[in-house]
């Protein structure tokens, strides 16, 4: 099963014309897939490694979306006494309108219009996260935001997001008819899981973005992670990941 990317097909959500009212929708059906199959759990889960309570961290979260993970970590934060300073960019104005109405409870996080391959900070950041967005990227670009992940932080980096198999096809396609029915989002899950990137694929993206030694795992349910920690993690040297990349478009 052969992955399925086109610049050309975007996902119904990424178009600048989304009806506002079938994004939010097509949002909070998202937050909804995230903690009912498994990356709430997932992100809990290297939360609870890395963090420590009565510690404060500062935190990117990369093509945010909704604002979902970043509102979770907050919360995970709140209940274990630990303190956090959340960046969050998304490059559509439309979606960081409405994750900015579902987070105004929570003066941690911080809204940013940006682009995610190009997106700097003057300081680099404890925990850099994406989540659920490797797959809207094609594989030179999959690649490039790996490595900008790894060089805006200087401790973790969590990736994650689904692993391409016709089992988990099948799986979208009846929480897409059974669940979450409405057409924007039937047809951006359909197609997030077309193209999403299999488990050799995924690695083999950390291996030309220059990560050094990372984690790599399955999770339940068809959630994939990679991930730098303060074992894992060392320089990026430049030179090979622009080696690797040198066939790809500019």
């Amino acid at each position: 099963m052969q992955r399925d990317f086109s610049p050309n097909e975007p996902e119904l959500m990424d178009l600048p014309e989304a009806s506002p009212a079938d994004l939010e929708r097509a949002l909070l059906n998202l937050a909804s897939l995230n903690h009912r199959f498994g990356s709430y759990r997932l992100v809990r889960r290297f939360l609870s490694s890395w963090l420590t309570p009565g510690h404060t961290y500062k935190i990117l979260d990369v093509a945010t979306g909704g604002a979902d993970i970043p509102r979770l970590i907050a919360d995970w934060a709140r209940k274990h006494g630990a303190s956090v300073q959340i960046d969050a960019i998304d490059a559509s104005a439309a979606t960081l309108r409405i994750a900015s109405e579902q987070s105004t409870a929570y003066p941690e996080i911080r809204l940013l219009h940006a682009d995610a391959l190009s997106y700097s900070s003057p300081t680099t950041y404890d925990l850099v996260t994406c989540c659920l967005a490797l797959h809207h990227f094609s594989d030179c670009d999959a690649a490039r935001l790996l490595h900008r992940c790894r060089s805006l932080s200087h401790r973790f980096v969590l990736i994650s997001d689904l692993e391409r198999s016709r089992l988990a096809q099948a799986g979208v396609w009846l929480a897409t008819s059974l669940l979450y029915s409405c057409p924007m989002t039937r047809h951006d899950g359909r197609l997030s899981i077309r193209r999403a990137f299999s488990y050799r694929e995924m690695r083999s993206l950390a291996e030309t973005a220059g990560w050094p030694h990372f984690g790599h795992a399955r999770f339940p349910l068809f959630r994939q992670a990679l991930w730098l920690d303060e074992q894992t993690a060392g320089e990026i040297p430049e030179t090979d990941f622009a080696h690797s990349t040198a066939s790809c478009p500019a």
